[in-house]
């Protein structure tokens, strides 16, 4: 049986404990040498402390940290029979944020301490944010020095309250809390006695215990070409490391940036040849084509492409002493692939202690903010939220060959609130409104829905005149996807103004507002993993724009079912061109109201000339190629 590994980071502020803590764990574990345990406990002596100091285990790069030589995260390996860990070990000062995004990039889980007496600082709550803004899975918060405050529970609660209240307004999946002496051992290995009133589980029972993969993405095939091996003339291999998803011998893939296509022959490796290979493995790759692959090329699946572009919206963790210049030539390393890029726009810079978006001309040493990227070749992506190895990137200095910045790739370059034209006062009243409420996460994440669906999430926006056969192709759509056992929610028109909208009218205002409500309904059934099928006339491109902006990129399309608005006036399913034409209705879209055709949608659907049927066969197989739905059987 293969044991598990779980990567986990620790975070504090100074003096929080964080070494301690760790010390106990290798200590209590037995993961130490005899003669590491002897000299600790003779320095202790030495020292005259009442008890060995376990931080002594782990602070033996302190004075280098100090003179600053070049360790900044430093990573500890332990392991019990149940699973193996590896600890990404960073300092806590305030000045060490990049350090911390360094650490975590690949951890599942982190550990935020909090000292029991201090309670949740300004530092708790930067934590907090930076393991949420990396999209780490599980998150512990581990109150600290419990023995202290003489194990009092109200403390303890105390802090749970005020900690939860804040980390309600991001993005945070799963968060646990405990509370631990990390120098008595209270619930860090073993359970404790001197804490009845806590009912749940150690710390080490925790972690042996989480969810291992929740953050990995397992739907889409990612496979960044590291080496080309070619040991003799009957061999051509392509060696990597799978980045996402999974795959099989015989199955279909596409090469970027080439575009051509092949099916996987063998998977090889040095012990032999797999059945399967899965994200984080380590394999050669052999195809039944001659193509012309090198190092930065991908191998995707058939069906499930991942987006293209050289235009990148990105949010970055500043880690040189450089600060940023907008519009100088940086490297940009994506996965095995290098290209040079150019920073065109700061859009904001984001304090990591309030959260509050500011204004700034530059990011300085440790700062975060988000940047417009143009790149002098396409990257093949998903947005960091889906895909944590193919959403990320760092930035290079050309002159001095640093890494200066770490990058999450939110999607294609676009200013969303440009595209919506909203007010700068009215995204001001907004703003304020949403400081008055928390976002409550649910308990899975959308990859562990997906996963469990067997299909992506994604928002269908049907567009199109009354009368265009929205709706009718939507049903029929989700018919097929029903049969197929493909999880659909359905949103028409006329059904939400029955309810949710039934105090809206038809001015533009009023249907701003419609479909501003059924986008956010939209983006609820999506992040449960559903296919969202939307059919709205929804006749504005500032409106269609709003919808496409709170879902992810490569998650939304928007589908014209377009139609001759004569032909839509025979059918008049409705009734209501009549009514328009004889005036009974103001502002009827077609009649007495513009359409605003969609400029680049995803697809054109022609139901004034095509079937229903053949049009939901072509949305069937749009769906199967951007890999939402598996490719029918």
């Amino acid at each position: 049986m293969t044991i598990e590994l779980l990567r986990f980071t620790t975070a504090g502020s100074v003096d929080d404990g964080k070494s301690t803590l760790i010390g106990r764990m290798l200590y209590d574990t037995k993961s130490l040498f005899e003669d590491q345990i002897a000299q600790v406990e003779q320095t202790s002596h030495e020292r005259g402390d009442e008890y060995v100091d376990l931080a002594l285990f782990t602070d033996g790069l302190r004075a280098e940290r100090e003179q600053k030589i070049t360790i900044d995260v430093a990573y500890r390996y332990f392991a019990t029979p149940r699973r193996k860990f590896i600890i990404a070990d960073t300092p806590g000062h305030i000045q060490y944020t990049r350090n911390m995004v360094t650490g975590a990039s690949t951890a599942e889980l982190a550990i935020v301490l909090i000292d029991a007496r201090k309670g949740v600082q300004t530092q708790s709550k930067r934590h907090g944010f930076i393991a949420t803004l990396l999209r780490i899975p599980h998150i512990v918060v581990a109150v600290n020095k419990m023995d202290l405050v003489n194990y009092d529970q109200a403390v303890y609660e105390r802090i749970v309250d005020e900690y939860t209240n804040f980390i309600a307004k991001l993005n945070a999946q799963n968060v646990t809390y405990i509370p631990v002496s990390a120098l008595i051992g209270d619930n860090v290995v073993d359970q404790s006695v001197r804490m009845p009133w806590y009912k749940g589980p150690a710390l080490l029972h925790h972690l042996e215990h989480v969810n291992v993969g929740a953050g990995q993405n397992y739907v889409d095939f990612r496979y960044p070409v590291q080496y080309v091996l070619r040991p003799h003339q009957n061999f051509r291999g392509y060696a990597g490391q799978i980045a996402s998803g999974r795959i099989r011998p015989g199955e279909e893939v596409v090469v970027f940036p080439s575009g051509l296509e092949s099916r996987i022959k063998d998977i090889v490796t040095f012990d032999g040849k797999l059945d399967e290979a899965n994200a984080g493995d380590a394999v050669t790759l052999t195809l039944t084509d001659e193509i012309d692959i090198s190092r930065g090329d991908m191998l995707v699946r058939k069906g499930n492409l991942p987006q293209k572009s050289n235009e990148i919206d990105a949010t970055v963790c500043w880690m040189s002493e450089d600060p940023l210049e907008v519009s100088k030539t940086y490297q940009l390393q994506h996965t095995t692939r290098h290209v040079r890029a150019i920073v065109n726009k700061l859009n904001y810079r984001i304090d990591v202690n309030t959260m509050h978006r500011e204004a700034a001309p530059t990011l300085a040493l440790n700062e975060i903010g988000r940047v417009q990227l143009t790149t002098t070749q396409p990257l093949f992506y998903d947005s960091y939220a889906l895909n944590r190895m193919t959403g990320s990137f760092i930035l290079i200095d050309p002159a001095t060959n640093n890494t200066v910045a770490a990058g999450m790739i939110r999607g294609e370059t676009r200013d969303v609130d440009d595209l919506l034209d909203v007010p700068s006062a009215e995204q001001a009243r907004r703003s304020q409104r949403l400081q008055q409420v928390v976002w409550e996460a649910g308990a899975l994440a959308l990859a562990e829905r997906e996963q469990l669906n067997g299909h992506k999430g994604a928002v269908l926006w049907l567009t199109g005149l009354s009368g265009s056969g929205k709706s009718t192709i939507a049903k029929l759509l989700e018919r097929k996807l029903f049969e197929r056992r493909v999880h659909t929610m359905f949103l028409d028109g006329d059904n939400l103004r029955h309810g949710l909208n039934a105090d809206l009218g038809f001015s533009p205002e009023d249907r701003a507002e419609n479909i501003r409500r059924v986008s956010e309904v939209a983006a609820i059934g999506f992040s449960h993993a559903n296919v969202v099928l939307c059919s709205f006339i929804s006749p504005y491109i500032r409106d269609r724009a709003y919808a496409r902006s709170v879902v992810p990129q490569g998650r939304f399309f928007e589908i014209y079912t377009k139609c001759d608005l004569e032909v839509a006036k025979r059918r008049d399913p409705k009734g209501l061109y009549a009514k328009a034409l004889r005036g009974e209705i103001k502002q009827f879209t077609g009649v007495t109201a513009p359409y605003e055709e969609p400029q680049i949608p995803e697809i054109v659907v022609e139901t004034d000339i095509d079937s229903p049927d053949r049009i939901v066969e072509k949305l069937l197989k749009l769906l199967e190629e951007a890999g939402i739905i598996p490719a029918a059987l």
